[in-house]
């Protein structure tokens, strides 16, 4: 990791912690939780917060303003409202999305989850989401909640990302190898 960002996901732990455990003592993480996946979907969506966040030329006071009324109209919890204020203060806005990051895996940690993240070559029915759920789970011991993404180049199967662990019975894998292996002997 670069130093540069090793620091900013030191300040977005920092402040994540310390969100996170005022939400848990206030008994308002699943309010949390909600901000959190409410600020992940606007990042992902909109470019505008994204280069406001990041813009050194936008001063402090119109930064502030902005995220002020982002969260009023997103209808922020008043804690994270607070957060994103001090971050907007102290000019740490461009943090935000590790600060979401933290923020998400710290609340499926304290509720025993995991993510996986699932590639398909073909979007999956809910049945065969829900059976690879409870698959993944009797192996892991934890709920997992399911990160699903298409890619038509696998051609079939699908790979399987589980903290460290990877699985993939793809087609495109497989095709490669024997292509490896076909390699190896002529």
């Amino acid at each position: 990791m670069s130093e540069p960002a090793s620091i900013s996901s030191g300040i977005a732990a920092r402040y994540a912690t310390a969100l996170f455990e005022l939400a848990k003592d206030a008994k308002a993480l699943k309010a949390l939780e909600a901000d959190a996946e409410a600020l992940g979907a606007a990042l992902e969506a909109s470019a505008d917060l994204r280069e406001m966040i990041a813009s050194p030329v936008i001063s402090r006071d119109d930064q502030a303003a902005a995220i002020a009324a982002l969260a009023k109209k997103m209808k922020l919890s008043e804690l994270t409202a607070n957060t994103l204020a001090l971050m907007a203060a102290k000019r740490r806005l461009f943090v935000l999305a590790a600060l979401v990051a933290d923020l998400k895996a710290r609340i499926a940690e304290e509720k025993g989850e995991v993510t996986a993240e699932v590639t398909s070559a073909a979007a999956l029915s809910a049945d065969q989401a829900k059976k690879l759920a409870a698959t993944l789970k009797a192996r892991v011991g934890k709920d997992v909640k399911l990160k699903v993404a298409v890619d038509e180049s696998l051609i079939g199967g699908l790979v399987v990302k589980l903290g460290s662990t990877m699985i993939d019975t793809s087609v495109r894998s497989k095709l490669a190898a024997l292509q490896n292996a076909m390699k190896e002997v002529g």
